[in-house]
C-alpha cells in the first residue's frame, strides 16, 4: 500500500491546483493520444472505461461525449468535484484501492498519474488494474520518463512539492509485460531541462 503521508501530500498538492487544472488549456499532444485511443476503442467496440488520477475530468469528459460509459477517480477531493461538476460519475479513490468487481471494464485510461506511485508499489498495482478489465480489455498508460529518478521532485511548482518516479524505457516496458501484452510504445519529446525527463512515454496493453 502507497503510504498515507504520500497520498496526502499528493492530495493537498492537486486540491490547491484543482481549479488552475480546470482552466488550463489542453495540450495538442494531450488531445492526440486520446483521439488515438478513442480509434482504438471504437474499432474493438469498447464501452466502458475508468479514469484514474482523472484531475478536473477533462478527459473523461470527452470519452463520455463521445459515448462511451466513464468512471472517473481521483486522490483529491477537489479535482472529483471539478469532475462531478462536469456531470461525470467520480469517486475520491486512490490507485492502491480502486473499489471496483473484478473483469469491470473494457479500458482503463491513465494520463500522468502513474508516475507518482513509488516503484515498489507499481507492480501491485498493475495487478489490481489487470484484475479490473474484462477478457481483452485495453490499458493506456502515459507518464513522463527517460531518466531514472524517485523522489520528491525539487523543481516541482505544485505545494506541496510532489512524489514522482520516472522510468527509463527499457525498464518501464520491462515492469509493465509482467501483468499485460504490449500493443504500442512510443516517445513524444519534452523539454524539460537536462536533469528532468527526456520524453513523454505512451503505452498501450493489453490484458
Amino acid at each position: 500500500m502507497i503510504s498515507q503521508d504520500l497520498k496526502k501530500n499528493l492530495s493537498d498538492a492537486y486540491d490547491r491546483q484543482s481549479k488552475q487544472r480546470n482552466q488550463n488549456r489542453t495540450q495538442d499532444w494531450k488531445i492526440h493520444e486520446r483521439m488515438a485511443f478513442l480509434q482504438r476503442l471504437r474499432y474493438e467496440n469498447k464501452h466502458s472505461i475508468l479514469e484514474i488520477g482523472a484531475g478536473p475530468g477533462k478527459d473523461s469528459l470527452f470519452f463520455s461525449q463521445e459515448g462511451f460509459d466513464v468512471h472517473a477517480t481521483d486522490l483529491s477531493k477537489e479535482m472529483v468535484e471539478r469532475c462531478r461538476e462536469k456531470g461525470l460519475k467520480a469517486d475520491v479513490m486512490s490507485f492502491d484501492d480502486l473499489q471496483f468487481p473484478g473483469e469491470h471494464f473494457d479500458a482503463v485510461w491513465a494520463l500522468n498519474c502513474l508516475l507518482h506511485v513509488p516503484k515498489k508499489n507499481l507492480p501491485g498495482i498493475l495487478t489490481g488494474i489487470r484484475n479490473l478489465l474484462k477478457k481483452d480489455g485495453l490499458f493506456y498508460l502515459g507518464v513522463y520518463g527517460g531518466i531514472d529518478h524517485e523522489g520528491i521532485w525539487q523543481k516541482d511548482f505544485h505545494e506541496p512539492k510532489r512524489f514522482f518516479s520516472f522510468y527509463e524505457d527499457h525498464d518501464l516496458e520491462s515492469m509493465l509485460t509482467r501483468e499485460f501484452k504490449l500493443e504500442a510504445f512510443h516517445k513524444i519529446p519534452m523539454n524539460e531541462g537536462e536533469d528532468g525527463p527526456s520524453h513523454f512515454q505512451g503505452v498501450i496493453l493489453r490484458k
